[in-house]
């Protein structure tokens, strides 16, 4: 509601520079204020009530004009503060016509969004646009409503100290202020431009080593490669990619895993990367994968459940096209002299995704005593089912969360995302009374073409027998 109030009130201080008629204005504020009312109650109040067709319209409309809020919102911040520093018109009219071009060309885009298509060349463009321009104008609005919290409480001082005085209470905007937000406002700028001309394809390989007590004797050392996320579909750079397929193969590790998401939804995604991905080398005990999310093709619209059929079984052969074994909720034993471990493979299961994943059925024939690796693409799995299940799972494997392709990452010393809010488990190691879940970066992007402090990553893990905390 706090929110909404923000809103509210900077809508309308942009409206008032606008609509100079005060029943126009009037009459703004009013619809204004009902709208906001409406998308009040349709998002907070009515939410997982039934709702009649008029409310539900009147629900989309509400969210429509609260979104376009938010834009003038910010635009409306960002032309203060331009022009704080600079008032030259021919300066502001041309932010103005940049602006508006831009603002145009993204809704138009959006607008023609296909939903039998889903996310392409032309999606990630209009995304990254979106990131860049209304980021850094995310920054400029929370640097100026800070100053005008101030002004306000500094206009409220000077009125009760003296209220006869005539003079304004309610100081004018400092030009410093601007300079600062906007030198501020650069930073994120330049980093998301960073992240979709270099980050996306900044491969990073992260080594750690796990200790585990009941580990088989012969597996001491035994080296696992892990990737996870390729989402082939919106890649660009055969030289990147192909650099990426040679960090993997020179790891040399005893097996390679794939923890899902082979495309963002089609099958016909991978088919220029097919030879690309097949250089990955067999080490001596095998490549195996495992779907992910993406790997449905759930989130288009098909024009038959024909060709959503389809489509999904020539997701699953694209990864014995590339050389890989895929375990649909199943599991295999890996044998090694004289001892043996076990390798579990669930289909998709998360908390707000599929949950097409059957773990009593991928763990059939196997006990509480027998070391397994479990191969699991969303964390929440590992949250929600298996960090207490009863076969205790020794080591899971997962990817999905992408790092949010966003964050600030010090190895060692501090490790930040937003998507850390929504899921507990989301990059690097975690473990629960000696059971361990590590969750792969991702390989590949989506929807944001880029990357930014949280970069692609190739992962080896090596088992090692003991006791010590990885």
């Amino acid at each position: 509601m706090f929110l909404i109030l923000i809103f509210e009130f900077y809508s309308i201080q942009a409206a008032r520079t606008i609509i100079k008629n005060k029943s126009v204005l009037l009459v703004y504020i009013c619809i204004s204020v009902f709208f906001a009312m409406c998308f009040f109650y349709d998002k907070f109040i009515s939410a997982g009530h039934v709702k009649s067709a008029e409310i539900i319209l009147l629900g989309k409309v509400a969210s429509v004009l609260f979104f376009l809020k938010i834009l003038l919102t910010l635009e409306s911040n960002s032309f203060r503060v331009f022009k704080t520093i600079n008032d030259n018109r021919f300066f502001l009219g041309l932010y103005i016509a940049i602006s508006a071009v831009v603002f145009l060309f993204i809704i138009y885009q959006f607008s023609r969004f296909d939903r039998s298509v889903g996310q392409n060349k032309q999606s990630l463009f209009t995304l990254a646009l979106l990131l860049v321009v209304y980021i850094p104008k995310i920054v400029l609005t929370l640097a100026m409503f800070g100053e005008d919290i101030i002004r306000f409480a500094i206009g409220a001082v000077k009125y009760f100290a003296n209220p006869h005085s005539g003079v304004a209470a309610i100081p004018s905007r400092r030009k410093f202020i601007s300079q600062v937000a906007l030198g501020i406002a650069a930073i994120p700028f330049a980093s998301i431009i960073y992240g979709i001309f270099e980050g996306k394809y900044n491969f990073k390989v992260i080594k750690q080593t796990v200790y585990f007590p009941d580990l088989p004797e012969a597996f001491d050392g035994f080296r696992i490669t892990q990737i996870s996320d390729v989402h082939s579909g919106s890649f660009d750079n055969h030289e990147k990619i192909n650099y990426a397929i040679d960090l993997v193969n020179e790891q040399e590790s005893d097996m390679i895993l794939f923890t899902g998401d082979i495309v963002n939804t089609h099958a016909t995604e991978m088919h220029p990367w097919i030879e690309t991905f097949s250089r990955i080398k067999k080490p001596a005990f095998g490549k195996y994968s495992v779907l992910g999310n993406h790997d449905y093709g759930e989130y288009v619209t098909w024009p038959s459940q024909q060709a959503k059929d389809d489509n999904f079984e020539g997701i699953k052969n694209l990864y014995g096209d590339i050389g890989f074994q895929l375990l649909l909720n199943e599991n295999i034993s890996i044998q090694k002299g004289e001892d043996k471990i076990a390798l579990v493979g669930v289909e998709n299961w998360g908390h707000n995704f599929k949950q097409a994943g059957d773990l009593t059925k991928a763990s059939e024939g196997l006990s509480a005593a027998d070391f397994k690796i479990l191969m699991s693409h969303d964390p929440s799995h590992w949250e929600y089912e298996i960090k207490n299940h009863e076969k205790h799972f020794q080591l899971t494997l997962s990817g999905h969360t992408h790092g949010l392709q966003f964050g600030i990452e010090i190895p060692g010393f501090f490790k930040w995302s937003p998507v850390q809010y929504v899921y507990k488990q989301w990059a690097g190691l975690y473990e629960n009374l000696g059971r361990y879940v590590y969750v792969n970066r991702g390989f590949g992007f989506h929807a944001y073409p880029g990357r930014v402090g949280i970069w692609p990553e190739i992962t080896v893990i090596e088992l090692k027998k003991g006791r010590s905390v990885a």
